[in-house]
């Protein structure tokens, strides 16, 4: 698949199969093409805590409050993305230009990861509604969690769902 075909398929999975564990090649080249996502001076602000099994189970609780995301109880493997300092260069940068880019550089981490596991032909769905400090005595973290990926294959049933998105002359202004 090119990257486009990716873009086009890569959806947020609710329905995973529980039956079905992660190859551990599979989980490695997507964790391999996030460690070699882009980030602001290279400093990679950001730390990966796969969890499976009842870690996986007990992360999948931490992002159900308020009866949200029931579906990631049947989600194999959950990666915890938490957040770490700067390198000096981006510390100083972020300052200068008044500008996060620890959150650039999850987002971009977690757009890599995500569609290398879509090239794996797995199922990922971003959460950002969890419960921080849950999380990170699950995941003996020192740093706030910034995003969570539920990571799985999807049920047959989980068909792929119609695109609704801006028209692309809504989102581009090209100027000359």
């Amino acid at each position: 698949m090119n990257f486009t075909e990716i873009a086009q398929v890569r959806q947020s999975c609710r329905s995973f199969d529980s039956s079905r564990a992660i190859e551990e090649e599979k989980l490695e080249a997507i964790l391999t093409a996030a460690q070699l996502s882009p980030s602001a001076c290279n400093g990679q602000p950001y730390h990966f805590t796969v969890c499976r099994n009842n870690a996986a189970a007990d992360v999948a609780k931490a992002t159900m409050g308020m009866g949200m995301n029931k579906f990631t109880a049947d989600a194999p493997v959950m990666i915890v993305i938490s957040e770490e300092p700067y390198v000096k260069s981006a510390a100083l940068g972020a300052k200068v230009k008044g500008n996060d880019y620890r959150s650039i550089d999850i987002g971009i981490a977690a757009a890599y990861l995500t569609a290398e596991a879509t090239a794996q032909e797995l199922s990922t769905c971003i959460l950002g509604w969890f419960d921080d400090a849950k999380i990170r005595k699950i995941c003996d973290l020192h740093y706030p969690v910034r995003l969570v990926i539920a990571l799985g294959y999807a049920k047959e049933t989980d068909k792929l769902r119609k695109k609704q998105r801006k028209k692309l002359d809504e989102l581009v202004t090209k100027i000359d």
